[in-house]
């Protein structure tokens, strides 16, 4: 299966606030919040979400396209995805602007404040899906990420238009997104991604109940953190599947994005969509126990363990062949 994951490249600059986000905010002032918050580490890696999706399926054994904006000095930045097994012939380089910037800080409890700079995302609109469909030799499935929005709603309709699956996953960029946007990005995606939150500010956004989005898309899958994940269909009973537990959290970033390459994996591979969760789930716990959103080291024994552990034999044994080509 070629899979083609659109969506943002970014530098990350993660900073620690060893306090409490909450522990500074003063009721009745919510209104007027001027804070800083003195950091104790910072760490600058690599990130941007359809850029880590596509690093983790490269690093899953697939050979994932990357398609998004990125400035001139994407070179290095380019060199690491190749190395990872990503084909970053359809990303768009800029000749005046910088590729964007996550700035991220997280505090004791985990929240985390975040501000992202555009720069080179902005003419991801300018990238023509069905001309990379042809210069790769055709698409099976294409995740739409967070991105510009006009470049998400283009791919959104090009892939529509061209018949091929798409994994809705609009994420950050709701807060964006008016009414009728949110709406075309969703409807008639054969899978649709968000988190808790999302879930909900996409049903106040588009004015749909739970039940009108499921008849518009085939799959729902929310992601619950350290609850797991749900899988909601209108066709099917709801399944909750368990998040594969961790004893050495280091980063909450980028664990989403390792989920839904887990899960596209396993789509790939043609499996159930319980397994397909369950990987996405060890997946999410291997970056969770790292800093940065590609730093990660993959060990395909390592993960058919945590498998074990989580969801049984039955469950490493459907997973371990599809594994077999991770690095």
């Amino acid at each position: 299966m070629r899979i083609a994951v659109t969506g943002s490249i970014a530098t990350d600059h993660l900073m620690v606030f060893p306090g409490r986000f909450t522990d500074q905010l003063i009721s009745g002032q919510l209104e007027r919040v001027s804070l800083s918050f003195l950091a104790d580490r910072l760490d600058i890696r690599r990130g941007g979400v359809g850029a880590n999706i596509a690093f983790a399926l490269g690093r899953l054994g697939l050979r994932p396209v990357l398609v998004g904006a990125a400035g001139a000095d994407f070179t290095e930045y380019g060199d690491r995805l190749r190395a990872a097994g990503v084909d970053t012939s359809a990303v768009r380089i800029s000749e005046a602007l910088h590729t964007a910037r996550f700035v991220c800080t997280t505090d004791a409890d985990q929240n985390q404040i975040a501000t992202f700079y555009a720069g080179a995302m902005a003419e991801a609109r300018r990238i023509d899906l069905g001309a990379v469909r042809r210069s790769v030799g055709g698409l099976d499935l294409v995740l739409v990420g967070a991105d510009d929005p006009q470049a998400m709603l283009r791919h959104t309709r090009t892939a529509h238009d061209l018949d091929i699956d798409v994994a809705a996953d609009p994420s950050q960029q709701l807060a964006r997104l008016d009414t009728e946007q949110t709406k075309h990005l969703v409807d008639g995606a054969r899978w649709l991604f968000t988190n808790e939150y999302e879930a909900a500010l996409l049903q106040e956004r588009t004015g749909w109940s739970e039940a009108e989005v499921l008849r518009r898309v085939g799959t729902w899958i929310v992601t619950r953190g350290a609850d797991g994940v749900s899988l909601l269909s209108g066709h099917t009973a709801r399944v909750d599947v368990p998040a594969v537990p961790s004893e050495a959290i280091a980063d909450p970033t980028g664990v989403g994005d390792a989920f839904r390459a887990g899960f596209l994996a396993g789509i790939a591979g043609e499996l159930p969509y319980q397994r397909t969760a369950q990987l996405g789930c060890a997946f999410a716990t291997v970056v969770l126990e790292s800093v940065g959103t590609q730093e990660y080291k993959l060990v395909p024994a390592d993960l058919v363990a945590r498998i074990d552990r989580a969801y049984g034999r039955a469950a490493a044994d459907d997973l371990e062949p599809l594994l077999a080509s991770a690095s």
